[in-house]
């Protein structure tokens, strides 16, 4: 079989992703992306601690700092032990004795520390990347964080594609006032910065996860119908679109499977960059404390808490990880745009 019948034999989806996979930058973006997601689901086990676990005596402490932790029961949740910071420690027949890093001496009986020997009960943890003002792990907040914008991302950019395709579906199939209607409301979104919008909502919707998420989407979603009109005014006068109306197809029948399945390269494209950016609004709002509220770690908050540490020129792990991971997600994302935008753009687009 020659390499002609081989392309006419795939599908659309199969030329994009052979298309795609020679793009060296979009296999990169698309890498680092599949790593965050596997970290993001895979947190619990790749993390030494729970995000909101506290031990106050190793507060603001640099990276690579190790510790040394004692485990005891603790009585309100016996699954979860509280955490002691120690200097030394030893056993001394059944009671467990300590100093604090104060040199404060403390004993316990065995019967009050978490397992069933030592090996259980003491720990020396490595701080990969340091400790925050409340001793919590940079690193351990770092990941679940990453859950946090990978969320958002997802939830709220598909808030905006939902708004944005419905509207920009309805101007560019009815036109007349169905058009005038919906670029008005366009037009008025569009007169305010995207950010202003997203923390007017947050305020009117309330500080919080879901609140978060909402205000993003509902804010996102002018550039989306803008290109979805377009492209119906383009495929509205296509051939096979008349030949559905000689059929008598129903509206809903010929916008939903004929007109939208051949717009969705630009809807791709554009989400992709929506993507990044509701990563960055997302980061915006917890900056200044109308998005996702502690204790549950978000990159923002923990950029917020570093920022007058590297005022004073100490601490800088707490500012710099937290920047360097959404750089990094909005660099991958975007890569990860542009190959898509090169792939489904008939301009720069080429058979392989």
């Amino acid at each position: 079989m020659t390499a002609d019948k081989r392309l006419r034999g795939d599908s659309p989806w199969q030329l994009a992703w052979r298309r795609l996979r020679k793009n060296v930058g979009a296999i990169i973006g698309m890498s680092i992306i599949a790593v965050m997601i596997l970290m993001a689901v895979f947190a619990p086990l790749i993390t030494p601690f729970e995000p909101t676990t506290s031990i106050l005596e190793y507060a603001v402490k640099p990276a690579g700092f190790r510790g040394s932790i004692l485990k005891k029961i603790n009585p309100s949740n016996p699954e979860t032990p509280t955490l002691i910071a120690v200097d030394s420690w030893h056993v001394d027949n059944d009671t467990v004795r300590w100093t604090d890093p104060v040199g404060t001496p403390y004993r316990e009986h065995v019967s009050a520390m978490f397992g069933s020997g030592p090996g259980d009960w003491h720990d020396e943890p490595l701080f990969i990347m340091g400790t925050d003002r409340q001793g919590r792990d940079i690193y351990t907040r770092l990941v679940y964080g990453l859950r946090v914008s990978l969320s958002v991302g997802l939830i709220s950019e598909s808030i905006a594609l939902m708004i944005g395709i419905m509207l920009g579906a309805l101007a560019g199939f009815y036109r007349g006032w169905v058009d005038d209607v919906v670029m008005w409301g366009v037009n008025v979104v569009w007169a305010f910065p995207s950010i202003l919008l997203v923390i007017a909502f947050s305020v009117m919707l309330g500080q919080g996860f879901w609140q978060t998420f909402i205000a993003i989407g509902v804010s996102s979603w002018v550039d989306i119908a803008r290109i979805v009109r377009g492209q119906f005014f383009s495929i509205r006068e296509q051939d096979y679109i008349e030949a559905t109306r000689a059929f008598g197809f129903g509206s809903i029948r010929v916008v939903l499977r004929h007109m939208l399945p051949n717009a969705m390269g630009p809807i791709i494209v554009l989400g992709t960059a929506g993507f990044a950016t509701a990563i960055i609004a997302e980061a915006s709002l917890s900056f200044i404390g109308l998005g996702v509220q502690p204790p549950m770690p978000s990159w923002g908050q923990m950029i917020r808490e570093g920022v007058g540490y590297v005022a004073l020129g100490t601490n800088w792990e707490m500012t710099a990880f937290p920047c360097l991971a959404m750089a990094l997600a909005v660099f991958a994302v975007n890569l990860f745009g542009d190959g898509l935008r090169d792939v489904f753009d008939p301009k720069t687009t080429q058979r392989s």
